[in-house]
């Protein structure tokens, strides 16, 4: 199955990904905010920056807000999909199968 991105974010608004991630482990290695407020942050960059965008860009109308909204939380949530991809696949396998040998012992007469 695959998947056509474009059809969700807008492509020009695609470079905001990395941008937020790299904001986000910015914020997080400085500890200058508890890391379950990262994807709020996020989110709210996000928003502002498709905001930037779109004014630059389009201008702003009603239906514009929308589009806003819903690019920059889309940017924000592949931004943090992105983290928990990279963090899950430095994790050992749950999977792994370890073995123990031991020596044979005789039977006891």
């Amino acid at each position: 199955m695959s998947m056509d991105y474009a059809e969700y974010v807008q492509p020009e608004l695609l470079v905001l990904v990395p941008i937020l991630y790299l904001i986000g482990e910015a914020v997080k290695r400085s500890e200058l905010l508890d890391t379950k407020y990262l994807p709020l942050l996020l989110g709210l960059l996000g928003i502002n920056f498709a905001l930037l965008y779109e004014f630059a860009n389009h201008g702003l109308s009603e239906g514009s807000l929308w589009t806003v909204l819903i690019q920059g939380v889309l940017v924000a949530g592949c931004a943090v999909y992105a983290n928990q991809i990279y963090k899950q696949s430095k994790k050992p396998s749950d999977k792994a199968v370890t073995v123990e040998t031991t020596e044979p012992t005789e039977p006891k007469e």
